[in-house]
């Protein structure tokens, strides 16, 4: 007390230290991650250095790595995961530093809003961070994530039965016509009868995320293999003007605002 009394006698808050503190400890943080940076430089070369190389997977070990880690992480970072870590045995660095369980937040459409479901999300990372990204000259990557979001769209869900299925109950089969999660989800619900905190429907989406899995190598080993070509027929731009999904009348009915269109 004494010394917090003199150092607030000189014009020093409590508040002033704690912050003092505190951008102490943020400066100590970056400077051992920086350190960390610097040591996988040191090795392996810059770490910014993309796209990322490739040895073809195995996409049913991948489905059954992927739907055990989606009861770890959930569905993005479990599609992630299932290709990172075989990649870490297979390449080693930048694989083996990458922070797969960072991609957490990708659970329920990200952190729970329901949007692009993590699967899809996952599946994208992956595919820019090995084949690169369209800014850089190479498209192959947005193509496969744009053909992943339409197989997921399109499939009926969920493709992949794992070998040692945590829940034993038959589970339905729905289409999503969608690559969005609360859309995925309720009409599967809908259809099951199952709640979102059942077991069920946890099985469900573990089993997705390893239907994702599973393509996705399907297509990164086509490409491995100069086989690749792509699918997605996806053009909302072309045709409506803006970007969007090809069945937003589905559930927005006439209140689908419309974009003005490019002079030709």
């Amino acid at each position: 007390m004494k010394s917090e009394e003199n150092m607030e006698s000189k014009g020093v808050s409590r508040r002033q230290m704690m912050i003092g503190t505190g951008v102490l400890a943020a400066g100590a943080a970056m400077a051992h991650l920086g350190g960390l940076l610097k040591t996988v430089e040191a090795k392996e070369g810059p770490t910014e250095k993309w796209p990322w190389p490739y040895e073809k997977l195995d996409p049913a070990k991948t489905a059954e790595i992927a739907y055990e880690e989606w009861y770890r992480v959930f569905c993005g970072a479990a599609v992630i995961n299932s290709v990172v870590s075989q990649l870490r045995e297979k390449v080693g660095e930048p694989y083996t530093s990458f922070p797969v369980d960072s991609f957490v937040f990708l659970e329920g459409g990200m952190v729970g809003w329901g949007m692009t479901c993590g699967s899809n999300t996952g599946a994208a990372i992956i595919a820019n961070l090995i084949i690169g990204p369209r800014i850089a000259g190479s498209t192959a990557g947005h193509q496969i994530s744009e053909d992943m979001f339409q197989w997921y769209s399109e499939a009926s869900m969920p493709v992949f039965v794992p070998k040692n299925p945590k829940v034993t109950t038959e589970l339905v089969k729905t289409t999503a016509d969608s690559p969005l999660c609360h859309v995925s989800v309720g009409k599967w619900m809908k259809a099951s009868g199952f709640p979102i905190g059942s077991p069920e429907r946890k099985d469900r989406c573990a089993r997705v995320a390893a239907s994702n899995a599973y393509h996705l190598v399907e297509l990164l080993n086509a490409w491995k293999d100069g086989k690749y070509e792509p699918t997605s027929s996806h053009a909302p731009v072309k045709e409506y003007g803006i970007t969007a999904q090809m069945n937003c009348m589905e559930c927005h009915g006439d209140d689908v605002p419309a974009a003005p269109m490019a002079k030709k």
